[in-house]
């Protein structure tokens, strides 16, 4: 239990902010290609950018120690360029060439 005090109430607040708030953009938004993950990472920043906001101590709404209003904007805002944001490359696995391809 001590190791459960030492995580700040705020983050968890904040990592359920991010994970909500990507769904919901990524099932609302009408941007087209767009992968979950490049949707999370934007969510991510936007909610890293609020919480900036609320500790340079500009005027926010808050929800526990986490920070709404700015928060949820500027994850909003930074939605557009979630294109950019490069995605893993997978590669094809060639077969090997001692082993026949499956019949069809």
């Amino acid at each position: 239990m001590p190791l459960i005090r030492l995580i700040p109430p705020g983050l968890v607040v904040a990592v359920f902010l991010v994970l909500i708030l990507s769904a919901t953009f990524y099932a609302a938004l009408p941007y087209r290609r767009r992968a979950y993950l490049q949707i999370l990472v934007m969510t991510a920043a936007g909610i890293a950018l609020g919480q900036l906001w609320d500790y340079l101590g500009l005027p926010s709404l808050r929800l526990g120690q986490a920070n709404l209003l700015p928060a949820i904007g500027f994850a909003l805002a930074l939605q557009p360029l979630a294109r950019f944001v490069r995605r893993p490359q997978r590669e094809l696995k060639e077969p090997s060439p001692g082993n026949p391809s499956p019949p069809t």
